[in-house]
């Protein structure tokens, strides 16, 4: 099955997160097929590159992870 979820990338104590599309058996870091956002917890920042790609992964049967799925709550993002 695949997942849409959060991958860690960035220095030590300076987290920043890549939205990526991944196999839920393989790790996110090095396993993902497709990076399709950011997320930088220091600033807040959360942004979606390709929305559309997004919903058709969805409509596919493609889940979100529990943060991802809040983070876009948060950010009033909807599909």
């Amino acid at each position: 099955m695949l997942k849409i979820r959060l991958s860690r990338a960035g220095k030590k104590n300076m987290p920043f997160f890549r939205v990526v599309l991944t196999d839920h058996t393989k790790a996110a870091k090095h396993g993902y097929m497709e990076v399709l956002g950011f997320y930088n917890p220091i600033s807040k920042e959360f942004k979606i590159k390709n929305l559309e790609a997004i919903k058709e992964y969805v409509s596919n049967g493609v889940q979100f992870s529990p943060r991802v799925e809040k983070l876009m709550k948060i950010n009033n993002i909807s599909l």
